[in-house]
């Protein structure tokens, strides 16, 4: 079995977004080179929203990269820049990244809503639109 973590960030001001940026692209780089992952993607949405998914070999292995470097410096930032941010995890059988469009369907059915500072009137519902493809 393999380990699926997929998060959905809405960043609230445009002002953000560069700092956002940095971080993200420090951060996927950082998966990239991690102990376990078997694959990273990245996913520009409407309305300032960002989606990714990542596939481990174990639960242990995404905890080992998130707890360290870029990403840690990222996830206390995330709740100024953020008015929604959501994630969800499962386990597949396949080591093949799920596709967008499956990714929304787990995050809204089953996604953990993360504490933001400014959340959107949707964050706590999870009623967010579909990703554009």
């Amino acid at each position: 079995m393999y380990f699926v973590s997929v998060t959905r960030l809405r960043i609230r001001k445009l002002r953000y977004l560069a700092a956002f940026f940095y971080f993200t692209l420090r951060s996927r780089g950082q998966a990239r080179r991690a102990a376990g992952n078997l694959g990273t993607a990245v996913y520009g949405d409407a309305r300032l929203t960002f989606w990714t998914i990542t596939v481990w070999r174990s639960e242990q292995a995404m905890r080992d990269f998130r707890n360290l470097g870029a990403h840690l410096r990222a996830m206390p930032k995330l709740r100024a820049w953020c008015d929604e941010a959501t994630y969800a995890h499962w386990e597949q059988e396949a080591a093949d990244p799920p596709s967008l469009a499956h990714a929304f369907e787990r995050l809204v059915a089953e996604g953990i809503v993360s504490r933001v500072d400014h959340p959107s009137l949707d964050h706590a519902s999870r009623n967010f639109p579909v990703p554009r493809q």
